[in-house]
């Protein structure tokens, strides 16, 4: 943190931006530092946060009402920085504000990260980015609105503290923050486990409509664009259909599709074993963590799955051979 604020210091103007269909520890992470940094910075500054439209369970401080969703301001930053996003290219519309800024930071904890920035402070065993920001402030510091943004990366990236990323240190720190303030209960139920109406019946057809594949070691389900429209949904109504799916008793891996243009689809992979998501969506220019990982394939449906479960099986025959060696 020390030589990020070193490069911040002298910073008139500086940009936050996470990556595309900002996801909970992506809101949280943006918002917490531009928190941090107004509290802690001299105030003639400008520091603006860039993201895709925020869902409305995330809005839980003034601050998202003053998040940019355009690329139109001309003004070309001091310094600008990336949380959240693997690679440059998830930054979407603002990427073009991070390219011409003197100082390019780039923070984060996927696995994939290809260190795109000029300083790069990349811990991929966090749970969340969010956890990588905590050690890089001062705790004394940390306020409760900056707590709830930290609060809310660690609950979304480790599914409530129970996917196989969460550790000692990531429960220390929700317990630091949590003595700070945070409505931890309130902010579980409201943003992570509640959905409405249309939600829930997008998530019952989901579950209906999914289908079990490798002799039930992988479950597949697969929303195509008219029944998106159909519901009147948007990306982040589909926020948890991959989780219900993983927790299929006697599956590996758990693949959620959905067509987001025609013959587009944007795929979610989770596992429950061994096999390694982060490097199968990689093979298909995504990314993410071992364990979770997506990417955006063209092509139909069903090449799509056959692809992908082609490359689950082949890990999973590996796996098996060395076990038995």
């Amino acid at each position: 943190m020390k030589k990020i604020l070193e490069e911040l210091k002298d910073a008139k103007t500086i940009g936050i931006v996470g990556h595309v269909r900002p996801d909970g520890d992506c809101i949280g992470s943006c918002m917490a530092l531009s928190l941090y940094l107004k509290n802690n910075l001299s105030k003639d500054r400008t520091i603006d946060v860039y993201l895709e439209p925020i869902p409305s369970k995330f809005w839980l401080w003034e601050e998202a009402k003053l998040v940019k969703q355009t690329n139109d301001n001309n003004i070309k930053y001091d310094c600008f920085i990336a949380l959240d996003a693997g690679s440059k290219e998830r930054l979407g519309f603002a990427e073009t504000y991070y390219d011409e800024a003197k100082t390019k930071i780039n923070i984060d904890h996927h696995i994939s990260n290809n260190g795109f920035g000029e300083i790069n402070h990349i811990i991929d065993n966090s749970s969340s980015t969010c956890e990588v920001l905590f050690d890089l402030f001062d705790e004394d510091k940390i306020d409760l609105e900056v707590a709830k943004a930290l609060y809310l990366g660690l609950i979304h990236d480790t599914g409530v503290f129970k996917h196989s990323n969460t550790t000692e240190k990531t429960m220390n720190i929700a317990g630091k923050l949590i003595a700070k303030g945070v409505p931890f209960s309130k902010m579980i139920d409201e943003t992570f486990f509640q959905k409405d109406y249309i939600q829930n019946q997008i998530l019952g057809r989901c579950l209906l409509e999914s289908i079990l594949v490798l002799d039930g070691k992988c479950i597949v389900s697969t929303l195509r664009k008219d029944v998106i429209d159909l519901y009147g949904a948007v990306p982040a109504d589909l926020d948890g259909i991959i989780d219900q799916l993983r927790i299929t008793k006697g599956v590996e891996v758990a693949i959620f599709l959905y067509e987001s243009k025609l013959h587009e689809f944007k795929v979610s992979l989770r596992a429950n074993g061994n096999v390694n998501v982060s490097k199968i969506a990689a093979l298909f220019g995504g990314g993410g963590h071992i364990k979770a990982a997506g990417c955006t394939i063209q092509g139909s449906a069903h090449d799509i799955i056959n692809n992908l479960t082609y490359q689950i099986e082949d890990q999973l025959r590996n796996l098996s051979c060395n076990n038995q060696a």
